[in-house]
């Protein structure tokens, strides 16, 4: 396919610019924090040859790793962490109604990360289905605000797992956009949405993707995902004794294409080309498909899990309009506002279902969020119908 830019990258991006020129933020945004050895390589490092570092980095960048399941660690030290973290970064739950406070006469534009947020994280990526109770509720989100789904997924596999008609979706970490054929909530000088700026690239990643099939074989559990745009490489299920052969086999396929980087999500070595576009240009580029690029009185709200979900959150908390809300149940460096997460519940039941319930409790938090916010938006109405009446 050719590309089908609605409007050039660069563009894009001189538009988000000039929206934030003269705003102020909404909420106080507190520099990020790093938490000890939670911290991720830098491009630079991924493409050198620490390769020790990196496998740290693997750890880090890995929640469910067999050491960080075990129960929260005790002392007063590991207290205090755990609740300045909460300080910085409250749960969205608790402070919904500030929240809702803030987005009075604004209109709200939802953007969800899939693995992770709306469904579990998995052994096997071909089996993260999200629930009935899941769908029923982003449905729900999607008929009062306009929504998109920003997944590393392919295009065609997130929109098979979430299977909704009326949502927007970026594939491939937002190099593969595609909007509904009646848009619902877009403005009147919205643009149809279908836009691939990477579509060079795709002969490249398919050789690299055949590359890494064969070279990884010799490595049990590690499994190869062709996302179209980006290669996704797993090691969930690699025993932890094999990451380091496991990077050296994607780096050694890698050496021969200069022009793809290598990315890290959580169990996930991600490879993708060199153009600057990320899941926070594809939030930029939606919110002017749909015509809110110059508007002041949007509040954009992201939610997702992963370290690639960061683009997203810093574009918020750079524009000064809206916030983004990690998922998570552990502290660690972010950009995102809130938080959604169940931290007490993980102790009462051993290590390895206690790393389970904590999977399991936070995409439940992400269901209630979007359930109250609907139930928000609906007594909202009711409330202005009956004014308008009276």
């Amino acid at each position: 396919m050719t590309k089908q830019n609605v409007v050039p990258v660069e563009a894009v991006a001189a538009i988000a610019v000039a929206a934030v020129a003269g705003s102020s933020p909404l909420f106080p945004y507190p520099p990020p924090r790093a938490y000890g050895r939670r911290k991720y390589l830098s491009q630079l490092e991924l493409g050198g040859g620490r390769i020790g570092a990196w496998v740290e980095s693997m750890k880090a960048s890995s929640p469910t790793h067999a050491k960080a399941t075990a129960a929260p660690p005790s002392g007063d030290a590991a207290v205090d962490e755990q609740s300045a973290w909460v300080v910085r970064h409250p749960s969205a739950l608790n402070k919904f109604e500030q929240i809702m406070s803030a987005s009075k006469g604004k209109q709200i534009v939802m953007f969800m990360d899939y693995d992770g947020t709306l469904s579990p994280i998995v052994d096997d990526p071909d089996s993260a289905f999200m629930s009935d109770a899941m769908r029923e509720a982003v449905r729900d989100v999607a008929r009062y605000f306009p929504t998109a789904i920003v997944s590393g997924r392919c295009l065609d596999k997130v929109i098979n797992f979430v299977r909704l008609a009326d949502l927007y979706y970026a594939g491939s970490h937002g190099m593969d956009i595609k909007g509904p054929t009646r848009p619902r909530h877009a403005k009147a000088r919205a643009k149809p949405v279908l836009f691939q700026p990477a579509s060079e690239f795709l002969p490249m990643i398919d050789a690299v993707y055949k590359a890494l099939f064969e070279r990884t074989k010799s490595t049990p559990g590690a499994r190869v995902e062709n996302n179209k745009f980006c290669v996704s490489v797993h090691f969930r299920c690699v025993d932890e004794k094999s990451w380091s052969s496991l990077f050296e086999q994607v780096r050694s396929v890698l050496k021969a294409y200069p022009k793809l980087r290598l990315t890290q999500g959580r169990k996930v070595l991600e490879i993708r080309p060199t153009i600057k576009w990320d899941k926070g240009k594809a939030l930029e580029f939606l919110l002017e498909s749909l015509g809110f690029a110059d508007c002041k009185n949007i509040m954009p709200v992201y939610i997702g899990d992963d370290r690639t979900d960061e683009d997203a959150f810093k574009v918020l908390r750079d524009r000064g309009q809206g916030f983004g809300i990690l998922v998570s149940k552990f502290p660690k460096e972010t950009n995102a506002t809130y938080s959604l997460q169940e931290p007490s519940e993980a102790s009462a039941h051993g290590p390895l279902l206690g790393a389970l319930s904590y999977l399991q409790c936070d995409i439940t938090r992400v269901k209630d969020f979007l359930v109250r916010l609907v139930e928000w938006k609906r007594l909202s109405r009711k409330a202005c119908s009956k004014v308008q009446v009276a």
